[in-house]
């Protein structure tokens, strides 16, 4: 919504509308679109909802009031609600539905008239006015949540900062347990990441995150956080913004061919999960590819998502055995739906 992005057609027709245009780092340079995900047999995502309070002394962009951040992710939930309507995407939110989706996504049929499926995810809790809207929220079907996002927050703190989780933090994971919402614990700062875990006895994944000591960076999981995650019979879903991906990236400056930032990065990632496991039962595909950045900022192999689908190979190529590729492709997150919707 915010990049005015019509994600219904094609990716070159999107860069192509957006030649010339510099207000955004990716213009004319995305690579998500619904027929791309298509084309990649890609047919569920974890969908976002996004939008952050700032007090007066928070310089990251964001809302000023909790109600104006409610009010944004109702129009975002809007276009998901219209996607639906126009047969493009459809809302997984329990067994029933994801068996459904799976039976039309493992027909056989060309993918091009099937709808996308998406489990719907709040990044930041900011935009829950109070406790008591998290039941509205799951209502409409929103079925995991990450307490925090960038910097500081009402529930949590995130990215590149530091503290536990609020007073309020503490009765939103009540609630999430309550109504059995997932907890994302990706973007959690080290101090609110132990803190929910001491305080959250529900399921919990880290949809899109990779491994501190590969990128050493508060954005990433250290190995005592993967460990624990593991514990937690947690999936961890491999990140492609590339500064999570390789060391000593600059934002606006770096090249990803330049970096050598390419899929087998996020698979050296991956890898390090599966060895501190002993298996690969706790990694997955998590992408971060949600139109924030494109091919400035991703691995330089990758085209559009559709390229997604080459992951198999990759993994292959490093010894992987046919049953853990599967896992890795889909099968671990599909596995810790059925576990936590059961």
């Amino acid at each position: 919504m915010e990049w005015n992005r019509n994600l219904r057609l094609p990716v070159n027709e999107i860069r192509a509308r957006e030649k010339g245009q510099t207000d955004k780092p990716d213009r004319g340079r995305g690579v998500v679109a619904l027929p791309e995900l298509r084309k990649g047999n890609i047919g569920l995502v974890v969908a976002t909802q996004i939008a952050r309070f700032v007090a007066p002394d928070n310089p990251l962009p964001g809302w000023f009031s909790p109600e104006q951040a409610w009010a944004q992710t109702q129009g975002q939930l809007a276009w998901y609600q219209a996607m639906e309507e126009a047969g493009e995407m459809v809302a997984i939110t329990d067994l029933a539905s994801l068996d459904r989706h799976l039976a039309v996504w493992n027909n056989k049929k060309p993918n091009d008239q099937k709808p996308i499926g998406y489990i719907l995810s709040l990044e930041g809790a900011d935009s829950i006015v109070d406790t008591y809207y998290l039941q509205w929220a799951y209502e409409y079907g929103l079925r995991a949540v990450g307490p925090a996002h960038y910097g500081p927050g009402r529930y949590a703190q995130g990215t590149d900062a530091t503290g536990k989780m609020t007073p309020l933090g503490h009765e939103l994971l009540k609630e999430m347990e309550r109504l059995n919402i997932i907890l994302d614990a990706t973007h959690l700062c080290d101090d609110s990441f132990w803190d929910a875990m001491d305080h959250f006895n529900g399921p919990v994944w880290a949809s899109h995150n990779n491994c501190r000591a590969l990128v050493d960076h508060n954005r990433q999981f250290s190995d005592e956080q993967i460990k624990e995650l593991i514990a937690r019979n947690a999936v961890i879903g491999g990140a492609l913004d590339a500064w999570m991906m390789v060391p000593g990236w600059e934002r606006g400056v770096s090249d990803p061919k330049a970096m050598n930032c390419s899929l087998e990065v996020m698979i050296d990632h991956m890898d390090h999960i599966c060895q501190l496991a002993g298996n690969a039962l706790h990694v997955g595909i998590g992408s971060d590819l949600d139109g924030a950045f494109g091919k400035e900022q991703c691995p330089y192999d990758l085209e559009t998502i559709a390229d997604l689908q080459n992951v198999s190979s990759l993994l292959e190529k490093r010894g992987y055995a046919a049953a853990d590729i599967e896992n890795v492709m889909h099968g671990n997150w599909l596995r810790f739906l059925r576990n936590a919707w059961k």
